[in-house]
């Protein structure tokens, strides 16, 4: 079952669970049962569990996940307009505009609409003890417009 099915599962259950609670400490207060404060605590959380499953049942997303993208771990991120994966060793050079839109397809907003540039990088060696950072590829992912545009890399003629 998937996590929104779960989820809305999960909800009913509860509503009812609510319901059912909410009868039984109303006519403990009607019968002057000595549990009828208890039943109000049992009765308050099983209603707030029940709201707290709905609203993340309607505001979850699924991440995205495209065809023949690697998940690199995220190395930098700004949290305003930059995010950094790196990209290990024997990365495929065909996995990495599929790597760079699913990551940038993945930020969500937050970012105060800003344009957040999304690199793939790759240390290599650069002589003894040194390393180069090389960028693999970047896009700028468009948060106001919710599309992705590829960069074109910088030549160093």
């Amino acid at each position: 079952m998937s996590l929104p099915e779960t989820l809305q599962s999960l909800t009913t259950k509860l509503a009812w669970t609510s319901l059912g609670l909410t009868l039984i400490t109303l006519l403990s207060f009607i019968i002057n049962w000595s549990q009828r404060f208890r039943l109000v605590g049992i009765t308050g959380f099983t209603i707030l569990l029940a709201a707290s499953c709905w609203a993340f049942g309607v505001s979850y997303t699924p991440p995205v996940s495209i065809e023949g993208a690697l998940n690199p771990p995220i190395v930098f991120d700004n949290g305003v307009d930059l995010l950094i994966a790196q990209a290990p060793a024997d990365f495929p050079e065909e996995a990495i505009w599929p790597t760079l839109n699913q990551i940038a397809g993945n930020i969500r907003g937050g970012r105060n609409g800003a344009d957040v540039h999304v690199r793939l990088r790759q240390i290599l060696p650069a002589g003894e003890g040194i390393s180069q950072p090389v960028i693999l590829g970047e896009v700028v992912r468009d948060l106001k417009s919710d599309r992705t545009i590829p960069v074109e890399p910088k030549s160093n003629d």
